[in-house]
């Protein structure tokens, strides 16, 4: 019997990897510290013995006995799981190292602390709409390991984390972006050094420097950056906005008014779909027809409704203070609602910003108040509901309520798109009678 390579978690991504493993033949031990149903049904529907919650003292003996070592994302960097695959020599593997090993096809990937879901569904949407299959893989919905089982697919286009990133042995796609760079997922990373070298590995895979998309205007990134990068983000960059238009080299690819997204985020990320896209088979008049058509994604700086001149903005995606600095700057003067369970991140830097009002929410709602101090009007909310009545009272006039949390949804939700729902929810029954 050949030793069996040790999958740790049956997420999403773990059960896609075991069940790809079994598929080819191969020997799995799976783990899980936390396994719920979904987890125990995989095991018994392979024919698996799962490993459940061991001590860290069994780790080592686990390990021994294994080949290799796939991490699911968001297995901590203290996990013991690493220190003992270190003194056994096994190998630790993502879930894109296998798909690697089993199809060759075009990969491309985009990496950020913000953008990378809209920027990889962009970058898909060029490409189909240039005549070629593409495939959104890795942090979505489909695993990198189960999207190659689909063999009409042509490209591809990673969503890569900086879980994914850190804990791959060789990352390889190309071309490959990074977006933005801020402090995130300190509850997973050792430290911030920990989580910028993750996301610097996204070019480790390139097959030149040309195909390194880097935003130029991100000091951090500009710092990990081969000469030779293609950049976007700045006036002098290779994708750039330039005369209201959208600029690549010296072609223009569209006028900036024709874009229903024209935030400042949004040309950022306009910029970096269009330079990966046209890397790798894109056409200009898909990237144009696609831009022109983009109207965003849900739970990111989505308007839910108007009622009596106020709009109210879901931008429930925003779960670090990066990224609600960044709703803020697109929508200046706004009520704020921000709060939630903070991940380990300097709520402080919000203090930076000047909304209209602040709409406190959650379990750190105490910190948000501490960040904006006496510079701001704000009020602690117990509920959605409450939260949306005070914004709506503080906005009179006209104006704008953005729910931009900057802290993930896990005291009150399950997840950012449910806290997103039930902000509409709670709009709504602003309008509704009686």
């Amino acid at each position: 019997m050949s030793s069996p390579v040790l999958v740790l978690g049956l997420g999403v991504t773990g059960r896609a990897v075991a069940a790809a493993l079994v598929a080819r033949g191969g020997e799995v031990l799976p783990v899980d510290d936390r396994p719920g149903e979904a987890a125990r049904a995989c095991s018994d529907r392979l024919g698996l013995d799962l490993v459940e919650a061991p001590v860290p003292a069994a780790w080592p003996g686990l390990v021994a006995g294994c080949t290799e070592v796939v991490v699911s994302p968001g297995i901590p960097d203290g996990h013991p799981v690493f220190a003992a695959a270190a003194s056994a020599e096994v190998p630790i593997l993502d879930e894109s190292d296998l798909a690697g090993r089993w199809d060759a096809r075009p990969r491309c990937a985009v990496t950020g602390t913000n953008g990378k879901t809209t920027v990889v569904t962009l970058i898909v949407e060029m490409l189909e709409q240039s005549g070629c299959r593409a495939a959104p893989v890795g942090n979505t919905e489909t695993p990198l390991v189960a999207a190659i089982d689909d063999a009409e697919t042509g490209v591809f286009v990673v969503e890569a984390s900086s879980f994914r990133l850190g804990h791959a042995r060789h990352f390889s796609a190309s071309p490959a972006a990074w977006l933005n760079f801020a402090p995130d997922h300190l509850d997973i990373h050792a430290d911030l050094a920990a989580y910028e070298e993750a996301k610097s590995r996204i070019w480790d895979g390139v097959d030149g420097p040309a195909d390194a998309v880097a935003n130029l205007a991100d000091p951090v990134v500009v710092a990990h950056a081969p000469a030779g990068a293609t950049g976007f983000g700045t006036s002098d960059a290779t994708c750039r906005i330039e005369g209201g238009n959208l600029v690549h080299g010296d072609e223009v690819i569209m006028d900036v008014a024709s874009m229903p997204r024209s935030l400042p985020h949004d040309l950022a990320n306009a910029q970096a779909a269009v330079a990966v896209a046209l890397r790798i088979g894109a056409e200009a008049d898909g990237c144009a027809a696609t831009l022109s058509g983009f109207t965003g994604l849900a739970h990111r700086m989505a308007l839910v409704a108007e009622i009596d001149g106020i709009r109210f903005v879901d931008d429930s995606k925003a779960t670090t203070p990066h990224a609600t600095l960044t709703a803020l700057a697109g929508l200046p003067g706004s009520v704020l609602i921000a709060g939630g369970r903070n991940k380990g991140l300097d709520l402080g830097v919000l203090g930076e910003a000047r909304p209209r009002c602040v709409v406190a929410i959650g379990e750190a709602a105490g910190e948000i108040a501490e960040a904006f101090g006496e510079n701001v009007p704000l009020v602690v909310a117990d509920s959605m509901d409450a939260a949306v009545r005070v914004a709506r009272q503080r906005a009179s006039g006209g104006g704008t309520v953005l729910l931009s949390p900057g802290c993930t949804s896990f005291d009150w939700y399950d997840s950012y798109a449910e806290r997103g729902r039930d902000f509409a929810r709670a709009v709504a029954d602003l309008g509704a009678p009686g």
